[in-house]
């Protein structure tokens, strides 16, 4: 294998994380606080790293990526970066541990939104900010890499969208880079809008853009320890639930839609069974509510949000929804895997896959009824081949022996059944709280054993890169010639 493409393009992306630190490293001198010495130094270990990299390997005129240095190029991308982005929690004044910088980071850059900090207003500016930035970048790489890597490596049944990212399965940077113009400027637009209406709603300008960055990315990071329940604003909510959603949805369509292209938006069937399905999860909690002695109002809008947050993987809360009783937890919890669209900055199962399982279903039945006719699954009024329905169901056996199997060690290491269940749940799936009193809306991950928080880093970093593209490196065969 060729590892000089994929070395000179880590090193591109080093460095420009370590030019990324400088931001933090302003607003921690602007604050008059001391962490920013933790920025510069990280930034100059990486920037190091990064720029050594770059020169070593920049000597080669030819940068084609064939298929398995894409696969080590992407999981490349979100290690090296889940390492050198906990330098500075490393380094900073907060005295955390290596296993506790290393599950921040991951958690950020990887928009779980799972913490250690146990009071996050005694961070600094800076540190905030880095964790905002942890997580923006994190989402819109997820979304380059769904949209230009996985229809390539043909992971999941991301080959329905192959459409979508050219049909070529050579030459992936070019392709990445061209998708990531488009989707750069409408997920910087989107975010600056986001931040101005945060900002509109009386919430302060650096909480504002802190918030816009993680609403958007689906990443639920707060600058508060309470989350979005800090600002009690119904405002805040709603413009809040409405960049849940936004990240939850395509991205390729925000960039049709500057074209003339917003009916793409309103026909894809994913985004129709998405919102069905976030309204009747909305409305299920909010009866619940309702019988637990709350008010329509106070349910639906204890519901909307925090059902949406889990359902869209970000995070956030307003109220510790593990105490609203076993049905309520049990639907969060289902919630948890299922995820957004694909090409968003969600994680989980994704509504696309779900879809595919139910017209296999669909299928399966229709052949016990007429065992000598010819029926077909259809996705968006497409017939779908055997290749993808094989690879959807793959996909999801094996979401599930991941989850099991991680639960199965997060319990070994000491955590009780609802702890390790949801803790398994929140990390293969990328959504942030778990339940229970541990890591619950109300808690934290900080008082995790070592070996959880490690694993958990594992977990995320499996559900980010949706399993196979990290477990294929596994394979013997992967490194042969």
């Amino acid at each position: 294998m060729r590892f000089t493409p994929v070395l000179n393009i880590l090193g591109i992306l080093l460095a420009v994380l370590a030019a990324t630190m400088v931001l933090p490293m302003i607003a921690d001198i602007a604050t008059g606080s001391s962490n920013w010495q933790a920025f510069a130094i990280s930034a100059l270990i990486t920037g190091f790293m990064g720029i050594g990299l770059w020169l070593a390997h920049n000597g080669q005129t030819d940068f084609d990526i064939g298929l398995r240095q894409a696969f080590l190029l992407t999981n490349g991308a979100w290690i090296l970066i889940g390492i050198f982005g906990a330098l500075p929690f490393l380094l900073s004044n907060l005295n955390l541990s290596v296993s506790d910088a290393l599950f921040e980071s991951v958690s950020g850059i990887t928009t779980t939104g799972s913490t250690i900090l146990p009071v996050i207003e005694r961070a600094s500016a800076g540190i905030l900010l880095w964790r905002a930035l942890l997580q923006w970048l994190g989402g819109i790489g997820i979304v380059v890499m769904a949209l230009a890597v996985l229809p390539m490596l043909s992971v999941g049944g991301m080959q329905l969208f192959k459409t979508e990212s050219y049909d070529s399965a050579e030459k992936v940077i070019p392709r990445a880079t061209q998708l990531a113009g488009g989707i750069f400027i409408a997920y910087t637009s989107l975010t600056a809008l986001w931040a101005v209406m945060l900002t509109l709603a009386g919430m302060p300008s650096f909480d504002a853009l802190a918030h816009a960055m993680t609403t958007i990315a689906t990443g639920g990071y707060s600058t508060r320890t309470l989350s979005i329940a800090a600002f009690d604003s119904v405002m805040i909510e709603i413009i809040i639930i409405g960049g849940m959603i936004i990240g939850s949805l395509p991205f390729a369509h925000y960039v049709a839609l500057t074209r003339g292209g917003w009916r793409n938006l309103i026909n894809d069937p994913q985004v129709r069974w998405f919102l069905s399905l976030m309204a009747v999860v909305v409305l299920v909690i909010s009866y619940h509510l309702t019988s637990l002695q709350y008010g329509t109002a106070e349910a639906l809008r204890l519901a909307s949000f925090n059902a949406i947050s889990v359902l869209t993987g970000t995070g956030y809360g307003t109220a510790n929804f593990a105490a609203w009783g076993g049905s309520a937890t049990t639907i969060l919890l289902i919630c948890m895997f299922i995820g957004g669209c694909a090409g968003s900055t969600t994680c989980g199962v994704k509504i696309f896959r779900l879809q595919v399982l139910a017209s296999t279903i669909k299928v399966q039945i229709a052949r016990l009824l007429r065992p000598h006719g010819v029926v077909l699954a259809y996705y968006n009024k497409r017939p779908v081949s055997d290749s993808v329905m094989d690879a959807v169901m793959g996909f999801f056996y094996l979401y599930i022996l991941c989850f099991v199997i991680l639960a199965v060690f997060l319990g070994m290491t000491g955590l009780d059944f609802q702890t390790a269940l949801s803790g398994a749940a929140t990390a293969i799936s990328n959504v942030g709280p778990g339940l229970g009193e541990v890591i619950g809306p109300a808690g934290h991950f900080g008082e995790l054993p070592v070996f959880a928080k490690y694993a958990m880093c594992v977990g995320m970093l499996l559900g980010r890169l949706e399993l196979f593209t990290v477990l294929v490196m596994l394979h013997p065969g992967f490194w042969r010639r």
